[in-house]
């Protein structure tokens, strides 16, 4: 090999690392315990599935999943555009990953995650949650639904109409073609939703009165700023009759959803569900889309797809990806280990403590038990501004 063509080797090297410490599925250093990657390498696809029944509705699915090897690929950079502020056209994006496109897979069954993205938003921005779900051996689908640009209001009522019935069909396509092929278990099936999405898949849960869009094999649910308080489609009970575990993640100062009608009041009403309400005190609605990439920091609009007011968007994403993972590995993978990460916490994150022996690491992680009322799995001065709130099914 020549020395060119060997710093040219390395050079591609050493950007790959750097796109891949840039994905925002790998989380930073300040991230509780359960956020960080898997063992597992990462692939992943588009599917397209036909919806006959809704004159032929089509639908990609962007599909990760554990991989055998991820050896000689390129990580992907994802693709896409969110609309902008009129008149001007929409805004394009790259972000980077770390899955390689159409890698081998592993053998399965693995349990299947159904992601249903936000209004008029990509379901490639919610890689900071597929991608790091798949390396610890869930395989996750992200349904590209067709919106309205969410500058043309009049046709909201259509996403209303369509996201529950793009769940139901998704999940019930995915859950036939891909048991068949043993890589996923039907009978372990999760949905997460952000913003419409969260809508969607209470909806299908069993807050939408029709038996047609339910679900089966469900285990778990969680809706990320969930919508749907307002819109007048669920009854009088609102989400009452979900039975499912569910966990719930909401600002408390959610000016698009509103927290008070939304996820709060979820908690509330959902009685026969073993439920869980984490909150980012002082924060919006910005929760489910990561970090802003950089072709949409030059304008305020564009940025506020992603960026809350109060809360660093990284930071944000590493307390999500703990409290999820804990989630969907307690009720989907029915680990009863991450009961400790989820049940009899303080409620407030900042009244927790742990007096830690003089010789226990800075970045060490609070184990629990002992007199040790820090949550698990935070560190020391690491464990602000947040709230968890737990129910019971009656």
């Amino acid at each position: 090999m020549g020395h060119k063509t060997a710093a040219l080797l390395a050079l591609c090297l050493a950007f790959a690392t750097a796109a891949a410490h840039e994905a925002p599925s790998v989380p930073r250093v300040d991230a509780p315990e359960l956020a960080k990657l898997g063992s597992a390498a990462v692939g992943v696809t588009t599917l397209e599935l036909v919806d006959a029944a809704r004159a032929d509705r089509r639908l990609k699915i962007d599909l990760w999943y554990p991989a055998a090897t991820a050896a000689g690929g390129a990580p992907v950079t994802y693709e896409g555009s969110l609309t902008a502020e009129p008149p001007a056209a929409p805004t394009r994006f790259t972000r980077p990953g770390i899955a390689v496109r159409d890698a081998k897979r592993a053998a399965g069954p693995f349990p299947l995650v159904v992601v249903s993205h936000g209004y008029d938003n990509e379901s490639v921005l919610l890689s900071w949650l597929t991608e790091n779900l798949a390396s610890k051996g869930y395989v996750v689908a992200a349904i590209r639904h067709v919106d309205p640009p969410i500058t043309e209001r009049t046709r909201f009522p259509e996403a209303v109409m369509n996201r529950p019935a793009d769940v139901a069909f998704v999940t019930g396509s995915l859950q036939r073609s891909l048991g068949d092929e043993k890589l996923v278990d039907p009978a372990r099936t999760a949905l997460v939703g952000y913003s419409m999405g969260g809508y969607a898949v209470l909806s299908v849960a069993g807050a939408m009165p029709n038996d047609a869009l339910r679900v089966s094999g469900l285990k778990a649910l969680v809706g990320l700023a969930p919508a749907g308080a307002k819109f007048g489609v669920w009854g009088e009970d609102g989400v009452a009759p979900v039975t499912v575990p569910m966990l719930l993640i909401a600002g408390d100062r959610d000016q698009t959803v509103d927290y008070a009608s939304g996820a709060r009041a979820f908690l509330d009403q959902a009685v026969r569900s073993n439920r869980y309400l984490l909150t980012f005190l002082g924060g919006g609605h910005a929760i489910g889309l990561g970090p802003a990439p950089e072709e949409m920091r030059l304008r305020l609009w564009d940025q506020d797809w992603f960026e809350d007011k109060v809360w660093s968007a990284d930071r944000i994403v590493g307390v999500n990806l703990h409290f999820i993972t804990a989630f969907l590995d307690r009720y989907l993978k029915e680990d009863a280990s991450r009961a400790g990460y989820l049940d009899s916490l303080v409620p407030r994150s900042a009244d927790g403590t742990w007096s830690a022996p003089p010789e226990t690491p800075y970045s060490a992680y609070s184990p629990r038990g002992d007199g040790v009322t820090l949550w698990k799995g935070f560190q020391r001065q690491h464990a602000e501004g947040l709230e968890l709130l737990h129910a019971a099914p009656r």
